[in-house]
């Protein structure tokens, strides 16, 4: 027997697995890196009573197995992206934290690990600040009010068509390949109409909302901190997200007969 440790009997142990599986699942699937998933996972296994925690990550799922007086359980889950929420990786960390104190249980991990779920802010307020920001960055760059106005209007729109093909679940590289589309084909009409000094501007500036920026940073840190294979596997992710969004550009072009970004 291992001093300092409560021996735990096999449903508890199990119990405990689940609840550290379904923790590292839910970061995995709203965007958190690879190192704080094991983490956590870790840390909550360990604080909830087992010895030790094993987890294995992939793309797309996770293995975890517990160790706790020579028995181990091994659980396996699969981890579907749900899109990147840090409000839900923040939560999991507050419930990991409050069991590490001792101000919950098993049972209050489960109850909060249920009641959490991802915040969503307003779809109009959502579109109206990503079109402010693609609109800014035009702005920035040099673009007169006209420019400014083009750029709103495209990324706006563009973020409507990319909530709306999320809503109904089709591949994100679809959504990212008719989102540019869309948005070029808007912003594009600028070059045809010659709206503004610089309409140009106006379409490289309203596909920005595109870049994956985030799976990006979270591929380099993965690598960097020795999670080769979910950096490589996250790296080709953003590339594959990127290559949607370059194809949906140049068809957007090839239909307004514009070609390049340069007046």
């Amino acid at each position: 027997m291992v001093s300092g440790i409560k021996q735990l009997s096999e449903p508890e142990q199990r119990e405990v697995s689940r609840l550290a599986v379904a923790a590292g699942q839910k970061l995995l699937q709203h965007g958190a890196e690879s190192t704080l998933v094991m983490d956590v996972t870790t840390r909550l296994g360990v604080a909830l009573g087992v010895e030790s925690v094993e987890v294995s990550l992939s793309a797309s799922s996770m293995v975890l197995t517990t160790l706790n007086h020579g028995r181990c359980i091994t659980t396996a889950r699969r981890c579907q992206d749900r899109g990147i929420n840090m409000q839900v990786v923040t939560e999991i960390q507050r419930v990991c934290i409050m069991a590490e104190r001792g101000v919950i249980d098993v049972d209050g991990v489960h109850q909060r690990l249920e009641q959490i779920k991802p915040l969503r802010y307003n779809r109009v307020l959502v579109i109206v600040m990503i079109g402010l920001s693609c609109a800014s960055f035009s702005r920035l760059a040099g673009g007169d009010w006209p420019v400014f106005l083009l750029t709103f209007v495209a990324s706006s729109v563009g973020m409507f068509v990319r909530q709306e093909i999320a809503h109904a679940h089709f591949n994100p590289l679809l959504n990212f390949g008719v989102t540019a589309f869309v948005t070029t084909l808007i912003s594009g009409m600028g070059q045809v109409y010659q709206i503004g000094e610089n309409p140009f501007l106006a379409m490289a500036s309203s596909v920005l909302m595109l870049v994956p920026g985030f799976p990006l940073i979270n591929a380099v840190s993965d690598m960097v901190k020795g999670f080769s294979n979910m950096g490589i596997a996250r790296w080709t992710i953003a590339s594959l997200l990127t290559l949607s969004t370059s194809i949906g550009i140049v068809a957007a072009m090839n239909v307004l007969g514009v070609w390049g970004w340069l007046s």
